[in-house]
């Protein structure tokens, strides 16, 4: 049987639905609206999230924006205080300068006016259109008629002969390019092939606890088989860095008895003298065969000093002989990695090894002088020392056999360039050198401008001197043809003397000039493209460097007028040629290597009962010296009028270059003009406050 059906509840029912129905029409749209703000929770959790996302968002624009707003902030105070120190360095009366009585700068200050001159003209020209339709010679207005006659005569007696000079000094340019590309791919033969020098023995190497109270070593080595050896520092007034060179070439992991260390000391200064023989005293109290030696005439500096010393009659009882300058710092084990080169090669003269440097991140100067001495080092001593076991002796850093120095005739007081002029004459006397990569030597890298200047003026313009005096040696000599020509065209004409005339010339004359003669042209390759890709060959051995690709372009254009200026001094023995300025060190390293030499002596002061109060603490010393630094002559910055000068005259091409529309020489003399007067107003590199 059916269930009744219940008439109460589906009256109910259908009371429900009817009321519903007519609620939605009574007001359909505000109630959909109701229902769509009831809607299930899912749909709410979706628009907050929608709109956090967008307030964080704008959040993370703000943040950029002021971030953008800090650094060009930051930009702006930093070329303010640019300018301001540019402006007070010009202004204050104070400021040193260098001399304005040189040849090269009388000479580039009357380029100076004849530019400016030629760019007032050219500006008239241009506002009155006569860039489009020159003027005729026969015109009635004076100035018309100027301009109609110096179109003439540029067209006709200037541009040809300056255009001809381009062309040379651009084939110059294009021959000392393919001698580095060559440099480059023999340094990428060595690479390939793992060429390098090989010892015929090793010694063994000697912890410091091995070592008896001697300082020597107790493993069963025969100490016959040590070759007598002389260590010579050289150093004149280097009151910030004696300490290091001494405490490194005493510490040398070599048998005491067949070691003598000469500290060779041409300081005039009485302070300096016995800060120096205090340092002696304490590593001859600790047992290290060491003599200080000081002359009273500083006659033939550096080479005056080194044949003083080989003058002496304990000398003939040495075999070989190493030389560190006073900032240079041997590891413990250089004659150990050095000397074994010698054994079983009669005919080898020289050892030299790698300089690596304690402040190449110090300021930009440094980093750019670390890409070109990593050049020099990485590339043209290596290909040299591999292929034709002949290169220029770099001063330092290298152990000499002294019957080689003896018979090509010693250390000669003729030029600046002492140790050039013994490879040289070692090289005609059929020495054989080898140069060591992988052994290094630290030391210091001139932090000054100024410093730097002085640095690269002594060696470019003794090369020049040495090639005058030995010129007729080299062709009576009887060494090979080929040895010969190497000698003349490449280590002298190429590298010493072509590389810095084609430079200066090409991109500090030639150039601007070209911007107000317009009929003599420098094609953009030379201007541009070449000297990125030798830039980039010489960036190779730094890689970490090559951010810096294009200061280091503009800087060594800059770096021209001084290396030009030396060349020519040098050349023609003009009075600045053999002034000899020894260059300023600051003592990075001073402290902390210190501490690491006094540790690498702890045990020989332990084992020989020496007592620590019995000579001057070597930190102390250096507190003493930080002291007394203080109360010494203030150093500031200079102003340096060529390089100001040079900058006036490419701005002055460049805006020239700007009425032509000629984009990238437009470009190149406006960032080369400004780089001129950064240097110029000696703001590369240490700022002294």
């Amino acid at each position: 049987m059916s269930r009744a059906q219940n008439h109460e509840f589906q009256e109910w029912w259908n009371k429900q639905r009817q009321s519903n129905h007519d609620l939605l029409l009574s007001d359909e749209s505000g109630h959909l609206l109701a229902i769509d703000i009831h809607s299930p929770g899912p749909d709410r959790t979706v628009g907050k999230d929608r709109s956090r996302s967008a307030r964080q968002l704008s959040w993370v624009y703000l943040l950029k924006f002021q971030q953008i707003a800090a650094s060009l902030s930051s930009v702006t105070s930093s070329f303010l205080v640019l300018l301001r120190t540019a402006n007070r360095r010009v202004t204050s009366p104070d400021s040193p300068a260098d001399s304005s009585s040189s040849r090269l700068y009388r000479v580039i200050k009357a380029f100076l006016i004849v530019v400016l001159l030629l760019l007032c003209f050219e500006l008239v020209a241009y506002f009155k259109g006569w860039h489009f339709s020159p003027p005729s010679v026969r015109s009635a207005e004076l100035v018309e008629l100027l301009y109609a006659n110096w179109l003439h005569i540029r067209v006709n007696y200037l541009a040809p002969p300056l255009q001809s000079f381009a062309n040379l000094c651009i084939v110059l340019f294009l021959i000392q390019s393919v001698d580095r590309i060559a440099l480059v791919f023999g340094c990428f033969w060595i690479k390939f092939r793992r060429v390098k020098p090989k010892a015929v023995m090793e010694y063994p190497t000697t912890s410091s606890s091995n070592q008896d109270e001697e300082g020597n070593s107790t493993e069963d080595v025969n100490v016959e088989d040590y070759p007598m050896v002389l260590l010579q520092i050289p150093m004149c007034n280097e009151r910030e860095v004696y300490h290091q060179s001494i405490a490194a070439v005493c510490i040398q992991d070599w048998p005491k008895e067949r070691m003598l260390v000469q500290v060779l000391d041409d300081s005039d200064d009485i302070e300096v003298q016995q800060l120096i023989k205090a340092e002696v005293s304490k590593w001859q109290q600790r047992g290290v065969p060491i003599l200080y030696r000081h002359r009273l005439m500083r006659t033939g500096y550096k080479a005056g000093n080194l044949k003083s010393a080989m003058s002496c009659d304990y000398v003939k009882n040495y075999e070989f002989v190493a030389i560190f300058d006073a900032d240079f710092q041997p590891g413990p084990e250089f004659l150990k990695k050095t000397i074994p080169y010698f054994k079983g090669n009669d005919d080898l003269g020289l050892v030299q090894t790698r300089w690596s440097f304690v402040n190449k991140d110090e300021n930009l100067l440094t980093r750019l002088q670390n890409i070109n001495l990593s050049f020099h080092f990485e590339v043209e001593q290596q290909v040299n020392g591999v292929f034709i076991n002949f290169f220029g002796f770099n001063g330092t850093a290298g152990v000499w056999r002294i019957k080689a120095l003896e018979e090509c005739g010693g250390w000669l007081e003729r030029t600046t360039v002492e140790d050039m002029d013994v490879a040289v004459r070692a090289h005609l006397c059929g020495w054989k050198f080898i140069y060591l990569n992988d052994v290094k030597c630290l030391c210091e890298l001139p932090e000054s401008y100024g410093a730097y200047k002085k640095q690269q003026h002594r060696w470019h313009s003794g090369p020049m001197q040495l090639f005058r005096v030995c010129f007729f040696d080299i062709l009576r000599s009887k060494v090979s043809l080929t040895k010969k020509a190497n000698l003349i065209f490449l280590f002298f004409l190429l590298r010493k003397l072509i590389l810095p005339f084609y430079s200066f010339t090409l991109f500090c004359i030639i150039l601007p000039l070209t911007m107000f003669l317009p009929e003599a042209q420098l094609p953009a390759w030379v201007v541009c493209y070449v000297p990125g890709i030798m830039s980039v060959l010489n960036i190779l051995p730094a890689p970490r460097s090559f951010p810096f690709i294009v200061p280091y372009l503009l800087f060594e254009n800059t770096m021209s007028v001084t290396k030009f200026n030396a060349m020519i001094s040098g050349l023609f023995q003009f009075g600045t040629s053999y002034e000899w300025i020894v260059t300023k060190k600051l003592g990075r390293s001073s402290e902390t290597d210190l501490v690491a030499f006094e540790r690498e002596s702890e045990p020989l002061v332990q084992t020989t009962g020496l007592q620590r109060s019995a000579s001057e603490s070597g930190l102390d010393e250096l507190t003493k010296l930080e002291t007394s630094k203080k109360t010494g002559k203030r150093r500031r910055n200079r102003l340096y009028r060529k390089e100001l000068v040079i900058a006036f005259v490419l701005l002055a091409a460049s805006a020239r270059s700007l009425l032509s529309a000629q984009g990238i020489h437009f470009y190149f003399l406006l960032f080369q003009g400004i780089t001129f007067l950064v240097v110029g107003l000696d703001l590369i590199g240490e700022q002294v406050s």
